[in-house]
């Protein structure tokens, strides 16, 4: 781990590094808050998971989590949402919904993306492994997310509850089988196996496992994006034909920002918390 920016944060440390990522087969910059406790001992972790065209920045910059995080002893850690590098394939168009920025955080099968796009197997296993070993963490870990990232923490912790004490989202792409992000990113890096979707559809996942971990979801009213991509009530529906311990809020009046992620961190960081104290 190369450090590369650090800052005194509520009397925390706010801090970026870099390292070499083997799962990517790239170098990737990641974020981490470590909270004044992580000076007398390990502390846990939130993981927190970004959405499309975002960077490990945007979360330590507008969502103004480090001073809860810093009261309630938290490390966050903040990765990359895909890949990078010159010879990291890119959508050849330059569009936002694919490529770089856009890993949708899936293991991808199909040339030319499954050289570096592996960024569930990235979250899951590499980072935890490399910041678990240098940093002063417990080991126990909380996912959440917003829009693709929202999508990201839930397939991570619906397939893997045993490495979760909790999960929560931000207007989650909640079926990216059944929205137009979901079809072109699924496709482009999965092919057509639409099993191999399935592994990716937090609904679908939700529906057939079940899941035993507490899960919180927000969702803005006003959101643009909520009737066409994000689909929460497939994942209400799931979650209720499983017997599911699923709080799904729409917030009224509330967009896809980070006005909104800002808005109910605290909320979100604190039922956090309360599963990691146990």
């Amino acid at each position: 781990m190369q450090l590369i920016q650090e800052q005194k944060c509520f009397g925390g440390r706010q801090i970026r590094y870099q390292h070499e990522a083997n799962s990517l087969n790239c170098s990737m910059q990641f974020s981490v808050f470590l909270p004044p406790q992580a000076e007398l001992g390990p502390v846990p972790a939130v993981y927190w998971l970004s959405g499309l065209t975002c960077t490990d920045e945007n979360f330590s910059s507008k969502a103004g989590a480090q001073r809860v995080a810093a009261e309630l002893g938290l490390a966050l850690i903040i990765p990359d949402t895909s890949p990078r590098g010159e010879d990291v394939a890119d959508d050849a168009e330059g569009a936002y919904d694919l490529g770089l920025g856009a890993g949708f955080y899936v293991n991808a099968t199909q040339a030319p993306w499954s050289k570096h796009y592996r960024m569930y197997d990235y979250v899951l296993n590499e980072l935890p492994a490399l910041v678990e070993s240098e940093l002063p963490l417990t080991g126990q870990r909380a996912i959440s997310g917003h829009s693709m990232g929202g999508h990201g923490a839930l397939v991570l912790a619906l397939r893997n509850p045993e490495r979760f004490v909790s999960v929560s989202a931000f207007a989650p792409i909640s079926s990216p089988t059944d929205c137009p992000w979901g079809h072109k990113a699924l496709e482009a890096y999965l092919g057509d196996d639409k099993a191999a979707w399935a592994e990716y559809d937090a609904s679908l996942l939700l529906k057939e496992k079940g899941c035993s971990l507490p899960m919180l979801v927000d969702q803005g009213a006003a959101d643009n994006f909520l009737a066409e991509q994000l689909k929460p009530d497939a994942l209400k529906a799931a979650a209720e034909q499983a017997g599911a311990s699923l709080e799904l809020r729409l917030q009224p009046g509330y967009d896809h920002s980070y006005y909104f992620i800002a808005s109910f961190i605290e909320e979100h960081l604190r039922f956090h918390a309360k599963h990691l104290s146990r």
